[in-house]
């Protein structure tokens, strides 16, 4: 299966559904007060680049980089459809965010994810890519359902 990943500007219908499928997903999954998924009009930021995975013409992730500051970016917006779980997905996105991250001299890489059970998978194949866990970073603060990770690039 090849997953081709595209630069997004979220214009179109299916960019945008994957989206609301992404924040839909942490609403069901997190306290609305411990969601920090961004909706459609912050993740069109200038400091944020955004990227649709696609195997053929079926849309099956995306994810974002948001550039915290000329050392520092944060991953956002991890999502694979359900269709395509465990096929690599999130890998291949994943692996193109932290290729972009090198390419533009970022130092450091930093994520919030999930302490729940459905979020197990996504944490696992973020240690698994050299992500560590650590303290809240930039605007975050202690959550309990919060797992704040880094990769030193």
């Amino acid at each position: 299966m090849e997953i081709v990943i595209r630069l997004d500007d979220l214009s179109s219908d299916e960019a945008q559904s994957i989206v609301r499928e992404h924040m839909a997903g942490m609403l069901d999954n997190t306290p609305l007060e411990s969601v920090h998924a961004l909706p459609l009009d912050k993740l069109r930021q200038p400091n944020i680049t955004f990227w649709t995975a696609w195997v053929g013409t079926e849309l099956c992730g995306c994810g974002a980089l948001q550039t915290i500051d000329h050392q520092h970016g944060e991953v956002k917006s991890m999502r694979t459809r359900e269709k395509f779980l465990r096929q690599g997905v999130g890998q291949a996105v994943l692996s193109h965010i932290v290729t972009e991250a090198i390419t533009r001299g970022l130092k450091r890489l930093s994520l919030e994810t999930g302490f729940a059970e459905s979020f197990a998978a996504a944490r696992s194949m973020y240690l698994r890519n050299g992500f560590e866990i650590c303290s809240p970073f930039g605007d975050y603060k202690p959550d309990p359902h919060s797992v704040f990770m880094a990769k030193l690039l």
